[in-house]
């Protein structure tokens, strides 16, 4: 007998996602995907799944499940998340395990965005274009979840419990980029007040975008270009000369110039700025931003290690030597601005 999940309570923005859609933006696919990618895998290892196992992804409301057909090892991560068999709160940064019938609540950090629920053996959605991911406006991958749906869940033994140590604590407000490929559209000093200002995340926030509020950033030649890649990350400038971020589900080309990319490795802690949070960009190299993304594959290779040994303890050499930011990439999408797909 199958186990599944059924969804009992959700809001609009529940879906399934894994790590994605690759090689296929070149075709006009979107990434979609986990949109704090970090905390996806985390939760993945808690469980003893693959890093890039499809999860449910939440955003910023909780969410209700009931267990049906046999046990799960579950965990919850994104910062502040907190999952809740029956009325029992469960320890953070931990698994649990749930019995049949079990009702699963996941409680979203209050001052963050985006929560992840992970169970052994995945959720295995059907797969559509080499992954499970919903990409929302296209309506690959599925639907949105709605109370009432049935998740399947994968074949796997039910674990002990594992653990891992705490992640950093505090918002990253600061968040470092590639200058882009139409950087030079924009005058010397129109590049330094964009690098000087105090960046307000507006409400007009999706897994397509966020948009900004501060200074405009007047292009020299116009903000109309002919359109060409853009990737999760690109900035582009709009005619209002308020800056556009994009992100998991963006399309796949811009008519807007891009002024610069934040870097991969800086990503999921954008993602969770909430808005009105103030944020500011520094400018780092291909190759810095290269180093970045080593640094976080390094990290999720720390990570594994831990889950898989059931260490219950913080080792302090391991974790001064990663780069303790969130997230994971293999190193090559280093800083965007390549060619799409």
């Amino acid at each position: 007998m199958t186990t599944t999940l059924l969804v009992v309570a959700c809001q609009p923005g529940a879906s399934v996602q894994d790590l994605g859609r690759t090689g296929l933006r070149r075709f006009g696919v979107s990434t979609a995907g986990a949109m704090d990618q970090g905390a996806l895998m985390r939760a993945n290892l808690l469980v003893g799944n693959d890093p890039g196992a499809a999860g449910i992804e939440l955003a910023l409301a909780e969410a209700r499940f009931r267990v049906s057909g046999g046990s799960l090892s579950l965990a919850v991560a994104g910062p502040g998340a907190q999952l809740v068999l029956g009325d029992r709160p469960q320890d953070p940064d931990a698994s649990a395990i749930a019995l049949d019938g079990d009702t699963v609540r996941v409680v979203p950090g209050r001052s963050n965005n985006y929560a992840y629920l992970a169970v052994s053996g995945g959720i295995t959605t059907p797969v559509v274009l080499g992954s499970r991911s919903l990409h929302l406006r296209s309506g690959i991958g599925g639907l949105q979840l709605e109370p009432g749906d049935t998740l399947p869940c994968g074949f796997a033994e039910v674990r002990p419990q594992r653990r891992l140590p705490p992640e950093p604590s505090g918002h990253r407000t600061r968040f470092r980029i590639v200058l882009g490929p139409q950087a030079d559209s924009f005058g010397p000093e129109t590049l330094a007040a964009f690098l000087a200002a105090g960046w307000h995340v507006q409400p007009r926030f999706d897994r397509m975008g966020l948009r900004l509020a501060g200074p405009p950033v007047p292009a020299t030649g116009g903000h109309d270009i002919v359109s060409d890649g853009v990737v999760p990350g690109s900035i582009q400038i709009p005619g209002d000369g308020h800056p556009l971020i994009l992100l998991r589900d963006c399309q796949t080309t811009g008519g807007y110039p891009k002024i610069a990319t934040v870097i991969s490795a800086d990503l999921d802690a954008l993602v969770q700025c909430q808005p009105g949070t103030v944020i500011r960009f520094a400018v780092v190299d291909a190759e810095e931003a290269c180093i970045a993304a080593r640094h976080r594959a390094a990290q999720l290779r720390s990570r594994q290690t831990i889950a898989l040994s059931g260490l219950t303890v913080v080792d302090t050499g391991l974790l001064m030597s990663s780069n303790l930011i969130g997230g994971v990439t293999d190193g090559s999408d280093c800083a965007g601005g390549g060619k799409p797909g």
